[in-house]
């Protein structure tokens, strides 16, 4: 019997008793769904750390002025004094795997403008600062390195600062706003970032070059903590072994002395975030493939009854010259059909349940190509292995005592 004759007797077959082979395929079709919706949650979980990431910088570095011990106490991090801009450009100098390096320099005030005012948080930084964050501009410029290197009195606001000082049609590039009294002119305006994965709002910054934070705001000479840009991800780790040697060597610290600095990479912490997203994702996708045994248990269950009920029937076709393997090969078509089937409109609940989640509780979903081909070959698979027992049975039925059953 070819192939397409056994698939149309097949769905004969499953025809004829209809709520059956639905009610059979229920389990099937609330695992796929089940799976894929769960899959989806997690995955849509892990990219939104992975753009998380990506908008905390390019492969980026953290270094902070480190504690200081006096009389057995430490003083916490950016106590010291010891960090300064050309640590950062030895850095750069001298470390191959760094390509972008700022230095930057905090500082809180009072920002005015008119009759509006908004406290906020200063960054003194440099012209890369930007491109290691992967900051946009939403108008105007960034400062230069001359306004870095002359200490002007120029600056970059956030879309918060903006909004709380300026009206809807006000354009801020070209005006002044004062921060301690002194004018600074607004030379561009940042593009909106939102929430850092810490949940800060990074849109709430004013940015100008360091040195005018230095000398004109802070009044110090060093720095408290520097970001730099890696060449890859690969390149985090070895870099920050080299920056930390380098530092050493440049604040003159003895062996059994402790860094006056602290390296980070805050793609660690986000890191080990996709790392439990994706355990939680095998985890759920794990419990929700139960009900893909369960379904597949199903299957076996209603083909031995079929095998039963028809056991008359499969005597008359091996009269007429069925062969075993014919008879094996229908009721396992009959099994996989209703098993891929099942996962068709599976496949279907869970990417219109995946859709529901993320608009009902605003919740990332992402549906996945490969999901949805691992669900449809997982239940082709069930398929075949929950119902070749049945079929075998029902091939080595013996011919007389099947047409002698009533």
């Amino acid at each position: 019997m070819e192939m397409g004759e056994v698939i149309r007797v097949s769905l004969r077959a499953l025809a004829r008793n209809k709520m059956r082979t639905v009610l059979t395929m229920l389990g099937i079709i609330i695992g796929v769904g089940a799976v894929i919706c769960t899959v989806a949650i997690g995955q849509g979980a892990s990219n939104q750390v992975q753009q998380q990431i990506q908008s905390l910088g390019d492969n980026m570095i953290f270094i902070s002025a480190g504690s200081i011990n006096k009389g057995g106490v430490h003083m916490g991090s950016q106590a010291t004094k010891t960090l300064t801009a050309a640590d950062g450009q030895a850095i750069v100098a001298e470390v191959p795997f760094i390509k972008w390096e700022s230095p930057v320099v905090g500082y809180s005030a009072q920002i005015v403008y008119g009759g509006n005012n908004w406290f906020t948080h200063t960054n003194g930084v440099n012209p890369e600062y930007i491109k290691i964050r992967h900051w946009n501009m939403a108008a105007g410029s960034f400062f230069s390195k001359m306004d870095v290197d002359v200490a002007s009195n120029v600056c970059v606001l956030g879309q918060t600062v903006v909004k709380n000082l300026f009206s809807a049609t006000d354009d801020p590039v070209g005006k002044t706003v004062r921060i301690n009294n002194m004018p600074f002119r607004v030379i561009g305006v940042l593009a909106a970032k939102g929430s850092s994965p810490f949940g800060q709002d990074e849109d709430d910054i004013v940015m100008m070059p360091y040195t005018t934070v230095q000398k004109k705001l802070e009044g110090i000479n060093w720095i408290h903590f520097m970001m730099l840009s890696a060449d890859s991800m690969d390149d985090i780790q070895p870099a920050e072994d080299q920056i930390s040697a380098l530092l050493r060597q440049r604040h003159h610290l003895r062996t059994n002395e402790e860094n006056d600095f602290i390296i980070r990479s805050p793609t660690d912490f986000t890191q080990a975030r996709v790392h439990a997203s994706n355990v939680m994702t095998v985890l759920l996708a794990s419990i929700a493939s139960v009900s893909l045994l369960v379904g597949g248990i199903g299957i076996m269950n209603i083909m031995l009854v079929s095998v039963t009920e028809r056991t008359r029937e499969i005597g008359v076709r091996m009269a007429i010259g069925a062969t075993e393997s014919d008879v094996q090969r229908q009721f396992l078509s009959e099994a996989m059909v209703l098993s891929l089937i099942g996962g068709m409109v599976g496949i279907v609940a869970g990417v219109l349940g995946s859709d529901a989640v993320s608009r009902l509780f605003q919740w990332p979903t992402l549906v996945s190509p490969f999901s949805i081909l691992i669900a449809a070959v997982f239940s082709g698979a069930v398929g075949i292995f929950f119902g070749y027992y049945p079929a075998r049975r029902a091939a080595q039925l013996d011919p007389i005592e099947a047409l002698r059953y009533e």
